[in-house]
């Protein structure tokens, strides 16, 4: 009695493969759809925001995250800009730092009422 039940459990039957295929395809599905929507534009955000950091010149008008609106006087090796915050003010900031970059010949959007 005991040798039967156990032989039973024990055999790998046609279905048993197709339940770990269905048990598994939910994870497989959930994995894809957080790639989709969550993990590929992030992705390409930090591609995007690495390219602007890098491509900032002197000249450009640039947004820190502390909000402060600046022009860029010098760029360093080390990660640092120098900024120019009003006449005669020169501050450094840290590249990394930087919000938004706007280019030098970008005009600043109208402000209609």
């Amino acid at each position: 009695m005991f040798v039967s039940e156990a032989f039973a459990q024990s055999g790998v039957s046609a279905a048993g493969g197709s339940d770990l295929l269905i048990s598994v395809l939910p994870f497989v599905a959930v994995f894809a759809i957080m790639y989709f929507l969550i993990i590929r534009p992030q992705r390409t955000a930090m591609k995007k925001r690495e390219a602007m950091l890098s491509n900032i010149r002197r000249g450009d008008t640039v947004v820190t995250g502390g909000g402060i609106i600046a022009k860029v006087t010098k760029v360093m090796d080390n990660g640092e800009l120098e900024v120019q915050i009003s006449e005669q003010v020169r501050v450094r900031v840290l590249q990394s730092m930087v919000t938004d970059v706007r280019v030098k010949g970008e005009p600043a959007a109208a402000n209609t009422k």
